[in-house]
């Protein structure tokens, strides 16, 4: 522990720390999701506006901080800037803090953060476009199951069930929907998502992580109706649900599942 750091403060340390990394690494993110729509390179060009081609400024690229002080517009020519981007910052820096709080300056903390960070750039893109790609569900399922296999509460067994039955349960689903209706119901990057998904959280937790993403996504739902005339609606991209329903069951899971039992 740093010596000029008072004993008292220091549970608070490291989630504020952790915060402050997680905004970083939200701005970060946000290139990730802007530049992963467009196909580009996440290194070159620098960071600067889509519009007038202006480089960027050390302030500019504040997270959060400069989007206020930018009044949320391009400082040379004027354009609006998305509000998806502090969004993205304010999420992973919470997401970070949280972490810090549930794990501390353990391993998992690390591991946790960086399956968040490639669900937060999914869920950016997917709200966006519609689609993960496989350049993040592929890496997720990756680190998704190799974090289950280690973790002392999953382990290798459960962690290879949970991702072989999310997997296995959305393929069904959407395979079912598009012979029953003539269309896609669910995508092929929601399916791949299930990999990281089961095989983080195992068997167990998996079906509590979809309840949950479920859940929100039918609160979202209200706000993607066109009304433009009865039955017309946009679709609903449940990746980011699901990403949220596993967020959120990584932080608190033995915790909800206390609440559902009623222990």
């Amino acid at each position: 522990m740093p010596s000029n750091i008072p004993l008292s403060l220091f549970p608070y340390f490291f989630p504020a720390v952790a915060a402050v990394l997680g905004l970083v690494l939200g701005s970060f993110y946000s290139v990730c999701v802007s530049r992963g729509i467009a196909g580009t390179s996440i290194v070159r060009p620098a960071s600067h506006c889509p519009r007038c081609g202006r480089g960027l400024s050390w302030w500019e690229l504040l997270p959060v901080v400069s989007y206020v002080l930018l009044r949320g517009r391009c400082a040379g020519c004027g354009e609006r800037i998305s509000l998806l981007y502090p969004l993205i910052e304010l999420t992973s820096g919470l997401w970070a803090c949280l972490l810090a709080v549930q794990f501390g300056p353990t391993p998992w903390f690390a591991a946790f953060l960086a399956l968040g960070g490639l669900y937060i750039v999914a869920s950016g893109i997917d709200f966006q476009v519609y689609l993960l790609p496989n350049f993040l569900t592929y890496p997720a399922a990756v680190l998704g199951i190799g974090i289950g296999a280690l973790h002392p509460a999953v382990g290798p067994w459960s962690a290879a069930v949970g991702a072989a039955a999310g997997f296995g349960v959305f393929w069904l689903l959407a395979t079912g929907y598009r012979l029953a209706k003539g269309v896609d119901g669910l995508g092929g990057g929601d399916v791949k998502l299930m990999l990281s998904i089961g095989g983080a959280l195992g068997v167990l937790g998996l079906p509590y992580s979809v309840l949950l993403g479920s859940i929100a996504a039918l609160v979202a739902s209200p706000f993607y109706v066109r009304g433009q005339g009865k039955g017309r609606s946009m679709p609903i991209p449940f990746g980011p649900f699901l990403c949220f329903g596993a967020m959120v069951q990584i932080l608190y899971g033995p915790a909800l599942f206390r609440l559902l039992a009623g222990r």
